[in-house]
């Protein structure tokens, strides 16, 4: 089991991570340097994942992907197919909940580049997209990085969402995070120990690293 619990969590965390960063550097970027009405309101629902207790968030995600839900019931009289109860959900649950992680660190290091190098490339006829691929991106990797960083280990350690929306199912849904809860609840310790140090040993070295990044940022 806990092998199976290990892949999938892996599974999982990279699928979301790798979702996490193209929407959080899309959002990131959309909050960091435009400007237009509804901006505040657009940042505090994104954050809201952040606040919020995981099973509220969970709630939410049942009621519009569920089954019966408001997306989820058009989804499934189309398909046959409900994302409740698979992995896929618990991907969609790892994602909400790091997403605002992403955002808040890519957002900081984005506003912190010097606007005349931008302006400098679109005085070369660069486009938006160009002067962000090559100036931008490069000048704001460091935060960018340490966003992914956060929210891989976020995604790794989630646990209240994916309950809600994907169950607990061993070699289906059950994520580490799961694993160790049902460990400890049919008294296997030991097990519960040893799934409990892998999550700890990542978490620390997530901590680590984005300090590391965040170090080099403001002394490089």
């Amino acid at each position: 089991m806990i092998w199976d619990a290990l892949k999938l969590s892996l599974l999982v965390v990279s699928v979301a991570t790798a979702i996490v960063g193209v929407i959080g550097l899309l959002f990131s970027y959309l909050l960091a340097k435009t400007n237009f009405r509804g901006k505040e309101f657009l940042d505090a629902a994104l954050t809201l994942p952040l606040v919020l207790p995981p099973t509220v968030t969970g709630y939410y995600l049942i009621v519009l992907l569920g089954r019966r839900g408001l997306i989820g019931s058009f989804l499934y009289d189309l398909t046959g197919w409900s994302v409740a109860f698979t992995w896929q959900g618990a991907v969609i649950a790892a994602v909400v909940v790091s997403l605002p992680l992403m955002i808040k660190a890519s957002r900081a290091s984005i506003e912190t580049v010097d606007p005349q190098y931008e302006m400098a490339s679109f005085t070369l006829g660069k486009g938006r997209i160009a002067t962000f691929l090559r100036v931008t991106l490069p000048l704001a990797r460091r935060g960018i990085y340490a966003g992914l960083v956060l929210a891989f280990a976020r995604a790794l350690g989630e646990f209240g969402a994916t309950l809600m929306i994907a169950g607990n199912i061993p070699g289906r849904t059950q994520t580490m995070p799961l694993a160790i809860y049902e460990a400890v609840a049919s008294g296997n310790e030991r097990q519960a120990q040893l799934l409990a140090l892998v999550l700890t040993g990542v978490s620390i070295a997530a901590v680590y690293f984005t300090n590391r990044l965040s170090h080099s940022e403001v002394h490089g």
